[in-house]
């Protein structure tokens, strides 16, 4: 975040854990000063009369905080909404338009905007639903987030690493390593069918008036969840969901699935949940199947459904029978990289390693590299055939360039342009190679 600075350490003594929350300084040293003042972090952790917060919303329009939030917003960037105004025009006059979103607030005329709805690639020809909200809606859902999110985020489980403050992907795949080396091979690997597109609304909404009583709050969070939506020349209003794209929809995913957080746990499982997605790790496939019954119990209650294709229960020691989980596959006690997720890397490699682009072979490297160096330090533990693959497949498309400014036909494989281009000729431009990054992580690790 750009608002680190702004970012206190929570000086509340730590409390003991409490159904599997983490409680106290370790869970809320990220909240922002200016709303959780001391007194209210001590609440927190102490508890509020009768378990519920009240007048809430005198801190989401108080304009400082909705300051906070432009600045958030503005460095996250991202596309306008369906006015049209950009982050950066609404930069121009920030003052102005921030006075004015308070003020209408204050006066509860505010009423969020349509979500402007884009397709965006899904792989294989198909595409998902991205919502886009206006610029103001999305300072306004920051503004909210900030003021609530630390309510529930005192009670999450620690099963839960997605879209939550100093959690992550690499905590959920540290958990699942160690998981496996502690004999919980046997895993539920589930998926909810259209997750973000089907929570009901009534029920959600239930789940955040059991912590917050103030009714501003709660219209809030009720407009967000039937904004309408625009699409082409169609709009409609949703009847359940939160729309994807969305600052508040993380928070929001994550609270509904918080009370099946809680019956894994009651019930003696270890799961691992990122958002929607998540695996149960169990000892036995007479317990895996136990597990995936009371889950599909649950998801049937609350108005969810599993996808029958994509959740199966498999022994992840034994070859074909491994799962795929945050872009990783786990199988025969290995890590290795999904195909779904290496060939997206091939996919952004194609787009930059175009035989007819008009740039020099140092300026092609530039452009790789970051993007090379980002997609490494997340799968560096994956084996080591992956690299192998990357790493030749780039040398090849950078020789079909290299053949092409020379008015050469061909696509850079025979073995004379490995002659005449060798691994050692891209190394000196400055080539990142993820084979030799591999062997320096090891080496490291010894």
């Amino acid at each position: 975040m750009k608002s680190e600075d702004r970012q206190i350490k929570c000086i509340v003594p730590p409390v003991s854990r409490c159904n599997g929350a983490i409680q106290g300084t370790e869970a809320r040293d990220w909240v922002e000063a200016s709303i959780w003042t001391e007194r209210m972090l001590a609440a927190l952790a102490n508890g509020v009369k009768g378990g519920k917060w009240f007048s809430l919303i005198d801190k989401v329009m108080r304009l400082q905080t909705l300051e906070i939030a432009w600045q958030k917003v503005a460095a996250n960037k991202g596309a306008a909404g369906v006015d049209g105004q950009s982050v950066k025009r609404f930069g121009l006059k920030s003052g102005a338009y921030l006075r004015e979103l308070a003020e209408t607030l204050a006066s509860g005329t505010y009423r969020p905007q349509p979500v402007k709805r884009v397709e965006i690639p899904k792989g294989r020809g198909n595409t998902r639903p991205l919502g886009i909200p206006a610029v103001k809606d999305r300072i306004v859902q920051t503004a909210l987030k900030m003021v609530i999110e630390p309510i529930f985020e005192n009670e999450f489980e620690e099963s839960s690493y997605g879209f939550r403050p100093k959690r992550g992907c690499k905590g959920a795949l540290r958990e699942v390593d160690r998981l496996i080396k502690e004999g919980f091979t046997h895993v539920v690997d589930a998926d909810l069918a259209s997750y973000f597109e089907t929570i009901p609304h009534e029920r959600l909404m239930a789940l955040v008036g059991k912590r917050i009583s103030d009714g501003r709050i709660l219209d809030l969070i009720r407009g967000y969840l039937e904004q309408d939506v625009v699409s082409d020349l169609k709009r409609w209003r949703p009847t359940g969901g939160t729309p994807q794209g969305a600052v508040i929809s993380p928070f929001l995913a994550n609270l509904y699935l918080h009370p099946l957080d809680r019956l894994m746990r009651a019930k003696g499982y270890h799961m691992v949940r990122y958002a929607d997605d998540f695996v149960v790790m169990c000892p036995s496939r007479e317990a895996a199947q136990a597990a995936l019954s009371e889950i599909g119990i649950w998801v049937a209650e609350n108005g969810l459904v599993l996808h029958a294709d994509k959740t199966h229960v498999g022994n992840c020691a034994l070859p074909g029978q491994g799962f795929e989980f945050l872009g990783y596959r786990f199988e025969a006690g290995k890590r290795w990289v999904r195909r779904k997720s290496l060939k997206a890397l091939k996919d952004r490699i194609r787009a930059r390693t175009k035989r007819t682009r008009g740039a020099s072979l140092d300026q092609i490297i530039e452009s790789l590299n970051p993007m090379l160096r980002g997609w490494f330090g997340y799968f560096k533990h994956a084996n080591l055939y992956a690299f192998k693959v990357v790493d030749g497949f780039i040398r090849r498309r950078l020789r079909a360039i290299l053949r092409k400014q020379q008015k050469r036909p061909g696509m850079g494989r025979c073995l004379g342009d490995h002659k005449r281009w060798p691994n050692a000729f891209f190394a000196e431009h400055g080539l990142f190679t993820m084979t030799e990054a591999h062997g320096l992580a090891s080496q490291s690790r010894c």
